[in-house]
């Protein structure tokens, strides 16, 4: 059985958020050291828009291909105040995108597991 497109979507976005998180942690972790440029993951918005949605091959004789979404850490604009450091971490802001980060996994949880319950319920009739 081929899998499910929001499974793949919902999986392609837990992808990108573990890259987000990441990015974000290491901005945490470098919060007190000089000249650190704070980095960031680019819109999941924008990660789509660049994935082309295919139609799935049912016979040998369909054509198809798929694209593999790359999600590249870039570092972040800053419009703060430049500490004498010249680190760029507001460690405000990297909390609060840790906290948006936790919310969203859990959304993309809830999402796939009321799916899954859908289709179980239609299988088993």
């Amino acid at each position: 059985m081929e899998p499910v497109n929001l499974f793949d979507l919902a999986s392609k976005q837990s992808q990108w958020l573990a890259v987000r998180q990441s990015a974000v942690a290491g901005n945490i972790a470098n919060a007190n050291t000089p000249g650190y440029v704070a980095n960031d993951v680019e819109p999941f918005e924008k990660v789509l828009d660049r994935t082309a949605v295919h139609m799935s091959a049912t016979q040998s004789g369909h054509l198809g291909g798929a694209t593999e979404a790359a999600y590249t850490v870039k570092p972040q604009e800053f419009t703060g105040a430049m500490m004498p450091s010249k680190n760029t971490v507001v460690l405000e802001n990297e909390l609060m995108k840790a906290g948006e980060i936790r919310r969203s996994f859990e959304l993309n949880t809830a999402i796939v597991k009321a799916f899954h319950a859908m289709m179980l319920s239609a299988v088993k009739g």
